[in-house]
Formats: structure tokens, sequence, C-alpha cells
């Protein structure tokens, strides 16, 4: 087990983390590709929207009814994302979500004629509904045949993002080394918090002992590395009764080759569910990863004005950071929405009022950003801070229709993955879009909406957790040159 959460570690130096590794096995995206063609479409239940981005060109639903899924599964693409936004929602809420999504989707698989395989993303950090969410993918999977699925897939590695699985233990990347999740400030999330970075202690800890770690399959570098595609293939091939497996992924080529091994064991008749990270689906899908898109790129993409709308909901400290040197750079008009206001039902409506209307009135002039306090309140339990978030999220949604509804944007960035979610599906109605790229590399997805009021203004999905402390004003600057 980590260290408990009051004596923490110093961050490790990353060449000593990766110090004696196996050589990496090169594999191409092309080699995943052609290996999947005509094979399932690989389907990824995202519980919040910053999944996407590591992909390009790839569509994403924020609505998950069977015409909606039957669109998606006609694409010309290898995956697809259903945004269910359960890392926002309690356990019983997130269950039936994830029920409601899969029995649309076999109905629209049955429909199309097209197979598919389940992916639930997770947190990088490893926050979220887990075991929940994949013990009732599991059950719905079973019930159309009566065959469950044979093992659960772990692979949180999000590359772009330093974070990196070695040896089954899982680590991010910080300005001071490698620190192992278990003792960063995720792992003392209100609601998802966890004390192990060592996976397979991790799964034990979250089931509550269910599954111990000495049951959990590690497919390590070794076997990545040294073994290749056939050898993984096998291992994973053992796994019976929903067994969890955990896979070491440092490079995209690691990624790749557990991709021809899941492929090579799923043909053979093993039957898999994944709970993943952002950069297996890449691999997964055979994308290979991409340039964030240009100008030149972005400019037909754009609103027509003048200025964009930038939604902070996230609390953690980076982005504070990001906020701090975004105004430094300048050009933004700022308003906060007060938490302690939001929570008050006499005051709440009017202060979302006042505060959209100046934010609309701003876009002539500067980029306007709305943000919420940076006190974070939480509640007296989990379920208590949950509801918090959501009734917090919602103000901002609720702002961003405003603004919208005055003076359409040209752009609009949300900061945050309950924020991103519901400013997505709420906030600009979108249902179906095309997420088309990154604003920088392998992190802030930026989608296209293909219907609704949002039809024509750029949507931009900007994690709490992920780049650097210029990241954001980085991503501003880059909107501002198209």
């Amino acid at each position: 087990m980590s260290l408990p959460l009051h004596a923490q570690t110093r961050p490790a130096p990353e060449a000593a983390v990766l110090e004696g590794l196996p050589p990496v096995r090169e594999v191409s995206a092309a080699e995943v590709a052609a290996r999947i063609s005509g094979g399932p479409r690989l389907v990824v239940l995202d519980d919040d929207p910053t999944g996407t981005q590591t992909v390009a060109d790839v569509p994403v639903l924020t609505s998950w009814t069977v015409d909606d899924l039957r669109w998606a599964l006609r694409q010309d693409s290898a995956v697809f994302f259903v945004l269910t936004n359960t890392r926002s929602l309690s356990p019983e809420d997130a269950a039936a979500r994830n029920r409601e999504v899969v029995r649309a989707l076999h109905a629209a698989s049955a429909a199309e004629g097209t197979d598919y395989v389940l992916a639930s993303r997770g947190d990088s950090t490893l926050r979220g509904h887990f075991p929940l969410e994949t013990d009732v993918l599991a059950a719905e999977l079973t019930e159309p045949d009566g065959k469950a699925p044979d093992g659960v897939v772990l692979v949180p590695a999000y590359i772009e993002a330093g974070r990196l699985t070695v040896g089954s233990r899982h680590w991010m990347r910080t300005a001071d080394g490698l620190l192992p999740v278990g003792e960063s400030e995720f792992a003392r999330d209100a609601t998802f918090g966890y004390r192990s970075s060592s996976l397979p202690e991790w799964v034990e800890e979250k089931t509550g002992g269910r599954v111990p770690a000495d049951e959990v399959l590690r497919v390590t570098l070794d076997d990545l590395r040294r073994g290749g595609p056939a050898h993984t293939a096998r291992l994973l091939s053992s796994l019976r009764g929903g067994r969890t497996a955990v896979v070491d992924a440092v490079c995209d080529d690691d990624l790749r080759v557990l991709a021809l091994a899941l492929a090579e064991a799923e043909q053979n008749g093993t039957r898999l569910l994944y709970r993943v990270g952002p950069s297996f689906v890449r691999a997964r899908a055979g994308q290979a990863a991409r340039a964030p898109l240009t100008p030149a790129e972005l400019r037909p993409l754009l609103g027509d004005a003048p200025h964009g709308l930038i939604v902070v909901g996230s609390h953690v400290a980076l982005t504070t950071r990001q906020l701090d040197r975004l105004r430094e750079r300048g050009g933004i008009a700022e308003y906060e929405l007060d938490v302690a206001l939001l929570l008050d039902e006499e005051r709440r409506d009017a202060h979302i009022a006042e505060v959209a209307a100046a934010a609309a009135g701003a876009l002539d002039s500067a980029d306007a950003v709305i943000r919420t306090s940076r006190v974070l309140v939480t509640g007296a339990d989990a379920d208590d801070s949950l509801a918090i978030s959501r009734r917090v999220s919602a103000a901002l949604v609720q702002a961003v229709r405003q603004v919208n509804a005055t003076r359409r944007p040209a752009f609009v960035v949300a900061k945050g993955g309950i924020t991103s979610s519901d400013t997505a599906t709420h906030g600009l109605e979108i249902r179906r879009a095309w997420a088309r790229g990154t604003l920088l590399p392998g992190i802030v997805s930026l989608w296209e909406p293909a219907d609704g009021p949002a039809a024509g203004i750029p949507y931009i999905v900007f994690a709490g957790n992920v780049g650097g402390a210029d990241a954001l004003a980085d991503a501003l600057d880059l909107l501002r040159s198209a």
C-alpha cells in the first residue's frame, strides 16, 4: 500500500523510475488500424468530456437515444464517445445511466448490424465510480446472451499528461519528478479519494477487498515489450469470471502492443471490458498522435463574434495557477460567480443574471471569463459534496445559456470535467459533435457541434488537472491567432 496521506513522499526523479526498463517495442498506429479494420466498434462511455483529448475526427454524443447511437455507428470511425458525465452523479444515478446507455446501444447495434466493445473511460488520476461502473456494464453485457465478460482490463495511463504505470504502480508527472498518485491532491478528492498507488492494491481498496490484490493479473512492460502482442494476448485470454487485469504503459507503443493483443484475444473468443484513461482510446482506435490544430485549421471553425467565453468551474490548484497566468497575459474581462450566493435560493438567479449580462456585454472588447469563487465548498459527506458541485455547475450552465442567447461568442472554453460536460449538454445543448483535435499536444480537445444552438461555435474541453501553468493562456493565444 502507499503511505498514509499524512506521510507523503517526495517525487522521484523520472529517470530513476524508468531506469532499466526493456527497450520499447515499436508498433505503428497503421498496424493497429489494419488489425482492427472490420472488427467491433469501440464505444467509449466517458464519465466526463475530457476523454476525447487524445483523438481527432471522432464522433461524440451527449445524448444516447437509439437514433443518436445509430447515427454514431454509421459514421466512418473506429471509435465514438458517449458522454455520460457519471463522475458528477451519485452512485445510484451513475449506475442507472450506464444501464440506460448500454440498453440503447444494444438496440442500436442490432438495428445497424454492428458489433461493439465497451470502454468505461475514467480519470487518469483514478477518480470516478470504480468498480461500480464496470460492475454495472458487465451485468448489462451479460443480459442478452448470458455470457459474462471474462475480464476487466484497467489501463489508466495518460501519456501526454504524464500519468504513467510502471511495475503496476501508477505515477503522475510533476515539476519535481514522478509522484505516486496515491500521494497527489487527486487522491484526497472529497468524493473519490483513495490511498493506494499500486494498481492491484488500489483495486483491492476500491472493491472493499472483494478483489484481493494478489488475484489481479499484472501485465507489465516486460510482457508488452519483450513478450509482445502474442504473449500478451495469451495472458489476457487466461482471464475468467470477470477477473481484473492491470496494464503498464509509458508510451503509445506500449498501448499499441496492448491493442494488438486485445484484438487477438477477442478474436479468439475472450470477452473483455475496459476501464481506461484517455491514451488507451487513441491506441485501441488505431490513431497516431496528431499535432495541435493550427490557426489555419481553426479559422473556419470559429464563430463570428470577435471574442470568446471561458467558463471555469474546476477548483484544483493547477486551474487556479492557470487562471493567474491568463490574467498576466491580459485581454480578458473576468466575472465571479460567488458560490455562497449560488447556494442561497433567494439571491441565486439574480446573481447569475447579473454576471451573464456583464460577460455578454464584454464580448465585443475582450474574452470573457466566468469563474466560480476559488474557495472550495464541500459538504458533510461525499454525496453532499457532489450535490454542491452539481448546484454550482448548474449555475455556470445557466450563465452560459444566458450569454449565448444575448451574444454568441466566437468560441467557448470550459475548464473542469463536470463544468465541461454540463456546459456542452445543457448550456450549449450539444447532442452530436465531432472531436476535431486539440489545442495543445494531447490535451484540450476541440469539438465541432453538429447540431443545436451551438452549431458554428467551437467548444473547447479543458480538464482541470492537465497542462502546465501556462496552458490555459497558451490555448487562448492560439484561438486568438486564428
